[in-house]
């Protein structure tokens, strides 16, 4: 049986998308959960000399960086289980784009809107916002369930949550609100806040 590790943090979405991407594919892998907060392992650092960070997946000794990445070589590799990715071309294109703009775009500005204060909180919450409101109208065509502010993420995400490997895997909510917490008061202090859900 193929030897499968994943190096990731608890906080990290990142690494939390890798994790249910192979629970999908039924595929069974060691976490090793990495403090990036603090000191990052030689084993990361090893595997990850490029960017140092998480997640990196390890199969069969042979380490896999970037969690977009990540996910293509899981639904290549192990194709049992459901596609993670449309078969057709032009879909798998615009999911692929999607991803990115997410990752590059709305994360980013998201994490800047929860970390920073005063006149930053506010520029970053409106640029959250619009990128928000641009991510909905792409949405409209899609059948997902209707929430106030952004209907159609508000549905997608009640199916996302609804989903039984998601609930198995979500993060208890005291302790990713302490993380948070603490990330948060690191920033006020002039600490940048950390890294432990930046890495992707």
């Amino acid at each position: 049986m193929a030897e499968v590790k994943l190096f990731g943090a608890w906080g990290s979405p990142f690494s939390r998308r890798i994790e249910v991407a192979l629970k999908l594919k039924g595929v069974e892998y060691e976490f090793i959960d990495e403090d990036v907060f603090n000191k990052k392992s030689p084993l990361l650092l090893k595997y990850n000399p490029v960017h140092k960070k998480v997640p990196v997946l390890v199969h069969n000794g042979k380490p896999i960086c970037e969690s977009l990445v990540i996910l293509e070589y899981i639904d290549e590799t192990w194709e049992e289980g459901p596609s993670l990715l449309p078969k057709d071309p032009y879909e798998r294109a615009m999911v692929r784009f999607w991803a990115k703009f997410l990752d590059e775009k709305c994360m980013p500005a998201m994490r800047k809107a929860l970390l920073s204060r005063g006149e930053e909180l506010e520029k970053a919450t409106e640029e959250s916002t619009e990128l928000l409101k641009f991510l909905e109208g792409t949405l409209s065509g899609l059948q997902v369930l209707t929430k106030e502010k952004f209907p159609k993420l508000g549905e997608w995400m009640d199916e996302y949550l609804n989903s039984n490997i998601i609930k198995e895997n979500l993060p208890q909510k005291d302790k990713l609100t302490a993380m948070f917490q603490a990330r948060i008061e690191a920033a006020a202090a002039g600490g940048g806040g950390g890294g432990g859900v930046a890495p992707k």
